[in-house]
C-alpha cells in the first residue's frame, strides 16, 4: 500500500515453515481447481465436495480474529466492534492471542488433506501459515518500539479521528463508539510509553533520526486549538438529522475528550519522546544494533519476500537491477536530447519547473483523475475482471502528510466505502509530476485497487483470505502493473516513461540500501547518498524513504522480489502458450486467489499453463 502493510501482521521465522509449504504444494498439484486445472479424463482422483466442518473453522477463525483485532473489522466495513481497541501491549492480550493462533493451528491440522477440495487445501495451508507468522512473531520484542513515524497505531488512529476514513460518523451510536474507542487508545498510549522506557533499559530503541520525525506528529495533536484539532473534526460534520439535544451533548463530549484527555495524553508522550527517549535514541541506522537484530532481520526477509533468499543474495540482485535500469535511463536521456551525465539529468528532472505545472492540490487530484480516463479504453483489453468497489483520489491528511508516501486505502468489504488513493501534497507549486503515471498504476488502477478489491469481492474465498496481506505478492503485483503503462496508453511522454524507470529503480535501490543498512553497517547518510546517485527523486523524498526502511526493516524488499516473480511467470506463460496466451486470463489467474506466498502463486500459474495448452 499502500506503500504500507495495511493489515496487522506479525513476523515469522520461516525455515521450518517452508517445509510445510512445499509439502502442501506437492499435494496441491495432484488436484484440479476451478479456473485452474481441468481434470484429465484418465484421472482416478475425485475432488471432495465442500467440507462444511472445515469451512466453519475458517469462518470462526475470521470472526474470532476480528475480536482480537477490531481495527481490522472497522477497516473492512464491519461496524460491530467500532467501540473497541484492545491494548495489544498488555500481557493478558498477548496470552489471548497466543492461545488463539495455537488452537486454530491445531484444529486446522486435524483435517486430513484428502477430505478437502483443492481450494480448501490452499485455505488450510494459508491458515497454518498465518498462525505460524503470528506465533513466531512473539519471539521478537517489537512491543518495545511500539511507535515510529511511519507504521504504528498512533497514525492509524489519527486517520480514523479525522472522520473521513473507515470509522463511521453517521449515527449517534457511531459518535459514542468513537468516544469509547479513544479511551482505549489513550490506555495504549500510556502502555506505549512504559514499553519504550523498558526498551531504553534493554537496548530496543529507535534511531534518533526517526524519533525526531515522531515528535512533530505528537506535538501537532498536543495543541489546544479545539476548532482545528484533528480529534474534533467529526463534530464539524455532524449530521443535520441529529436533534438539537444530541448535537449539544456530542459537542460537549467531544470538547471534553479533546481538551481533557487527548491533548494532555499527546503532550505527555511528546515530552517523553523529546526528552529521555531522544537522549537514548540510537546513532546507528540498522536493526542489527538491537539485541538479536541480525536474527530479526533474517526473519523479516523471509516474512516479506516469502522466499529463502539471504540478505547478501538480495543485495547483489539489487546491484545488478540498478545497473540494468540505469542503462535504460541513459536511453531516455539521449532521446530527450539532454547534454550531460545521468546525475545531471537526475538533477534536471528533480528541478525542472516544466514538470511542476500546478498551483493547487485540486489541480493535482484532477491530474490523477485524467490519467485514469486515458487508461479506461485500454484496460478492457488487459483485464477481464474489474472491481465493483468505487474509487477516489484524495490528498493525504495534513497531520501526517510530511512523513507520508502516496498510498492506497482499501474500500470496505461490502463496497459501500470506496478504495482511496492518497497522495501527499505538502506544496503544490513544487509537486513534480514526472512519475505520476507509474504511481497511479501502482497505488490505484490496476495496482492495489484491482488487486485488493477483486479479492474482497470474490465470494468463493473464505473471509479470512479477503483481508490477508503478503507483501511480496501484493506489492509485487503493484510494481508489475507499472510496466503495463504503454499497453494502457500511457508513457507517451518520455519523461513519464523515465518516471516508470525511476519508480522501478527506486525499488531496485531498496534491495541495496535496506540490506546495506541492516546487515552491512551502512549509515542513514550513506543510504541517502546512494539513492541520490541513482535516482531522480527529491532529496526530501529520499530521506523520508530511507527512514521508512529504518522503521520497518525488510518490508521494502518485497516489491522487487514479487515483481520479478510475476514477470517471470508471465514470460513463461507467453513462451509456452504462444498464440494461446491471453493476457486477460493470465491476470485473472494471478488475482483471483488473493494474496498468497510466491511459491503457491507459481504452482497455480504452472497448472494454468498446463491446462491451457
Amino acid at each position: 500500500m499502500h506503500e504500507k502493510a495495511y493489515f496487522s501482521t506479525y513476523k515469522l521465522k520461516y525455515t521450518c515453515l517452508m517445509k510445510n509449504w512445499f509439502a502442501l504444494i506437492t499435494l496441491i498439484t495432484v488436484f484440479a481447481c476451478k479456473n485452474d486445472v481441468k481434470q484429465d479424463n484418465t484421472s482416478t482422483i475425485t475432488t471432495p465436495t465442500k467440507n462444511e466442518a472445515f469451512n466453519t473453522l475458517l469462518d470462526n477463525y475470521y470472526e474470532d480474529g476480528l475480536k482480537l483485532n477490531p481495527l481490522n473489522a472497522t477497516s473492512a466495513g464491519d461496524n460491530r466492534y467500532n467501540n473497541l481497541l484492545p491494548n495489544a501491549l498488555t500481557a493478558n492480550y498477548v496470552v489471548k492471542k497466543k492461545e488463539y493462533y495455537t488452537n486454530y493451528k491445531t484444529k486446522a491440522n486435524a483435517f486430513k488433506t484428502e477430505s478437502l477440495s483443492k481450494s480448501e487445501q490452499l485455505s488450510k495451508a494459508i491458515l497454518i501459515w498465518d498462525c505460524n507468522i503470528n506465533l513466531e512473531g512473539f519471539n521478537y520484542r517489537e512491543d518495545l518500539t511500539p511507535i515510529n513515524q511511519m507504521w504504528t497505531q498512533q497514525l492509524i488512529v489519527g486517520t480514523l479521528a479525522s472522520g473521513a476514513s473507515s470509522q463511521p460518523f453517521k449515527t449517534v451510536k457511531d459518535y459514542n463508539n468513537w468516544l469509547e474507542r479513544v479511551d482505549h487508545y489513550l490506555e495504549w498510549m500510556t502502555s506505549a510509553e512504559e514499553k519504550m522506557k523498558e526498551g531504553i533499559k534493554t537496548g530496543h530503541v529507535l534511531p534518533k533520526s526517526l524519533i525526531k520525525k515522531v515528535i512533530p506528529q505528537l506535538t501537532a495533536l498536543a495543541k489546544s486549538d479545539l476548532e482545528t484539532h484533528l480529534f474534533y473534526q467529526p463534530i464539524k460534520t455532524i449530521p443535520e438529522s441529529f436533534s438539537a439535544k444530541e448535537k449539544e451533548q456530542l459537542t460537549k463530549a467531544y470538547s471534553t475528550m479533546v481538551k481533557d484527555k487527548v491533548i494532555p495524553a499527546y503532550s505527555k508522550l511528546a515530552k517523553f519522546m523529546n526528552g529521555d527517549y531522544l537522549k537514548a535514541g540510537r546513532k546507528s541506522s540498522g536493526i542489527s544494533d538491537i539485541p538479536n537484530g541480525e536474527g530479526y532481520y533474517n526473519h523479516q526477509i523471509k516474512l516479506y519476500t516469502t522466499t529463502n533468499m539471504t540478505a547478501n543474495e538480495i543485495h547483489e540482485l539489487g546491484v545488478k537491477e540498478v545497473a540494468r535500469i540505469l542503462s535504460e535511463m541513459e536511453k531516455v536521456k539521449t532521446e530527450v536530447g539532454f547534454k550531460g551525465d545521468i546525475k545531471d539529468f537526475f538533477n534536471d528532472v528533480r528541478e525542472n519547473k516544466k514538470l511542476m505545472p500546478y498551483k493547487t492540490p485540486k489541480e493535482i487530484i484532477d491530474h490523477f483523475n485524467a490519467i485514469h480516463e486515458t487508461m479506461k479504453p485500454q484496460i478492457e483489453k488487459l483485464f477481464d475482471n474489474k472491481p465493483k468497489t468505487p474509487f477516489e483520489v484524495r490528498q493525504t491528511e495534513k497531520f501526517r502528510e510530511a512523513s507520508a508516501s502516496a498510498e492506497y486505502n482499501p474500500g470496505s468489504l461490502d463496497g459501500t466505502r470506496p478504495g482511496i488513493f492518497y497522495t501527499p501534497i505538502p506544496d503544490a507549486t513544487t509537486y513534480n509530476v514526472f512519475s505520476d503515471e507509474a504511481l497511479f498504476l501502482h497505488e490505484a488502477i490496476p495496482g492495489h485497487h484491482y488487486q485488493i478489491s477483486l479479492t474482497q469481492e470474490n465470494e468463493e474465498l473464505p473471509k479470512f483470505r479477503k483481508t490477508l496481506w503478503y507483501s511480496a505478492y501484493g506489492e509485487g503485483w503493484a510494481l508489475y502493473t507499472e510496466s503495463l503503462g504503454k499497453e494502457l496508453g500511457l508513457y507517451t511522454d518520455p519523461y513519464q516513461y523515465f518516471g516508470m524507470l525511476g519508480m522501478e529503480m527506486h525499488r531496485a535501490i531498496r534491495l541495496v540500501v535496506d540490506t546495506g543498512m541492516h546487515t552491512k553497517g551502512w549509515s542513514r547518510e550513506k543510504a541517502i547518498q546512494y539513492s541520490l546517485d541513482h535516482e531522480a527523486e527529491s532529496e526530501a523524498s529520499i530521506i523520508s524513504e530511507i527512514e521508512r526502511y529504518m522503521a520497518n526493516p525488510g518490508q521494502a524488499l518485497s516489491y522487487k522480489i514479487g515483481q520479478l516473480k510475476i514477470r517471470e511467470l508471465r514470460a513463461k506463460a507467453e513462451t509456452q502458450l504462444g498464440d494461446k496466451f491471453n493476457i486477460g486470463k493470465f491476470h485473472n489467474e494471478v488475482l483471483e486467489t488473493g494474496c498468497v506466498p510466491l511459491a503457491l502463486l507459481e504452482t497455480k500459474i504452472d497448472h494454468w499453463i498446463t491446462a491451457s495448452k
